[in-house]
């Protein structure tokens, strides 16, 4: 991600892209964003074909959402994703679309009804607010507005007193609520200044365990000024592309954790200037503060590598005993989660309850020795069984 706040853009970004999806809104543009074709036709069949022409994404973040699942989708545009993940989620799951384009809404919003005939249930509502501020109900700022017009820069105090209200009492999205925000080739739209408050809104409103999935543009290079400075390459997904290896880095330092490629567009989408563009998507999860305790759990990297570092800076060595955290153990362990494949758990043979365990040193990397697992005073001798039989353990 290019710091733009040295130099800033000639124009208005959130202008140059409200202005371009209006226009998508009404007629089909080729040109915004990469076609993708990879998505599962059987969830397409039943969408109105209205929608599929005015969509404009770069990749398929629907296809890692699980049935039951609360999910947000940020810059929902004419509805594809939502309609796609309302058949996935079923009618025990929840789909939000978020958009602030109100072309965009309209055009969503129309086929609420119709689809939700189709399905036989309704499990989608699109609103309006900005994705990088998630706590706030642009169409209740709008009622608000309507009803007390600012003609005075006195006044303005007041409306922002009423937007803090708003987030408060009424929050768009609350904090902790959902189990999954995607978002389809949006994230690079939002102003430079604004990108760090985006990650931390996604965060925020993922419930612990939940995790973002996000298809997006990225570059290898940092964009050229000239690209920067052309607003229909901002609103073409081009100019405001995150540097591929800043893109992952946004979401650490956020405090996701397990971060992980999913799909990466192999040849170039664009190459501008010697810059390449191209389609990659990511996997994060939020749950990793809290305290660290001592349980007696340990977890055995399974390979191929010698040794992995995870976010926290644990390293794991291929074959040991690592002495984990309770909370660690159970981000590892997690079958939903992103390491449990790769991850061998060793519980205690005796459970230590959580309000005995002591703190654990979770700065420093430790081995963990059986007898902790098993228990000092364990003496056990148990005869072999029969390990030739096909039911037996060899």
């Amino acid at each position: 991600m290019t710091d733009t706040t040295v130099n800033p853009l000639a124009y208005d970004v959130e202008q140059a892209v409200l202005e371009r999806y209006e226009a998508g809104a009404r007629q089909p543009e080729a040109a915004l964003c990469c076609p993708t074709d990879g998505y599962e036709s059987r969830y397409l069949e039943i969408l109105p074909q209205e929608i599929i022409e005015k969509d404009y994404g770069c990749g398929d973040p629907t296809r890692y959402v699980n049935a039951g699942e609360v999910v947000v989708d940020l810059g929902s545009g004419a509805g594809k994703n939502c309609y796609i993940l309302a058949q996935k989620v079923g009618e025990n799951g929840r789909v939000i679309g978020v958009d602030f384009n109100d072309e965009m809404l309209s055009l969503s919003r129309k086929y609420l009804a119709p689809m939700s005939e189709k399905l036989g249930y309704q499990n989608v509502e699109f609103v309006k607010g900005k994705i990088q501020d998630l706590a706030l109900n642009l169409d209740l700022v709008q009622a608000w507005l309507e009803k007390t017009p600012i003609t005075s820069v006195g006044q303005i105090a007041a409306f922002e007193a009423e937007c803090d209200r708003l987030r408060q009492s009424q929050p768009l999205i609350s904090t902790d609520s959902v189990d999954v925000v995607i978002s389809n080739c949006v994230l690079n739209l939002v102003r430079p200044q604004d990108k760090k408050q985006l990650f931390q809104e996604i965060f925020r409103v993922l419930k612990r365990g939940g995790r973002a999935v996000i298809s997006d543009i990225v570059c290898d290079e940092a964009p050229t000024a000239k690209i920067l400075n052309d607003p229909e390459l901002w609103s073409g997904c081009i100019a405001g592309a995150f540097r591929e290896n800043e893109f992952l880095q946004m979401f650490e330092q956020t405090g996701f954790y397990g971060i992980e490629i999913l799909a990466r567009q192999s040849e170039p989408w664009q190459v501008i200037d010697g810059v390449e563009f191209r389609s990659l998507t990511v996997q994060a999860f939020k749950g990793k503060e809290g305290e660290c305790l001592d349980r007696n759990q340990a977890v055995i990297y399974r390979g191929p590598w010698k040794a992995v570092q995870d976010d926290d800076g644990h390293t794991l060595q291929r074959g040991e005993r690592m002495a984990v955290c309770d909370k660690t153990f159970h981000i590892y362990t997690n079958p939903k989660g992103a390491y449990h494949a790769d991850i061998i758990a060793i519980a205690p043979y005796e459970e230590v309850p959580l309000d005995s365990a002591p703190p654990f040193p979770c700065t420093k990397d430790m081995i963990r020795d059986p007898k902790q697992t098993k228990g000092l005073n364990y003496n056990v001798t148990t005869e072999s069984g029969d390990c030739c039989s096909p039911q037996s353990c060899c």
